[in-house]
């Protein structure tokens, strides 16, 4: 996890959406613990109940569960819960705006596939044969 925080938004919050982007990037996957309470505040010199407001806004959404006297772990399913809710997110909050933007620049869609084309990252989320989004890694 970056030490960067911005002032945009509540710590806790922040600490949330790095956890769930680990999560939708595979670096966390189901089963696996979450860094401790303790580890966190340590390490980014963080309040422990900062880290635990965090962590539990994961565990109210079902995406974290807790396990009494061992942690706190990625749930099942929770990749593709994310990716779900992101993905609608994306289309309602994000799309307009990219949108509005291409359409004032005049981009057409042939310069945009040919940079998406040209752009050296992997596609993700990775996707099958048929085009959809491959969860076989979870």
């Amino acid at each position: 996890m970056d030490p960067q925080w911005d002032n945009s938004l509540p710590i806790y919050r922040q600490l949330r959406d790095r956890v769930v982007a680990m999560i939708l990037e595979g670096v966390l996957k189901e089963g696996d613990p979450l860094p401790s309470v303790r580890n966190v505040a340590a390490d980014f010199r963080l309040n422990p109940l900062t880290v635990l407001k965090g962590y539990q806004q994961l565990v109210d959404e079902q995406l974290v569960e807790k396990r009494r006297g061992r942690g706190m772990f990625v749930s099942t399913g929770a990749r593709k819960a994310l990716m779900k809710d992101e993905r609608q997110r994306f289309l309602e909050d994000e799309w307009p705006k990219v949108y509005q933007t291409i359409q004032r620049l005049g981009l057409t869609s042939e310069e945009l596939l040919r940079v998406g084309a040209a752009a050296p990252a992997a596609p993700f989320p990775p996707t099958n044969a048929k085009g959809e989004p491959d969860d076989s890694g979870n």
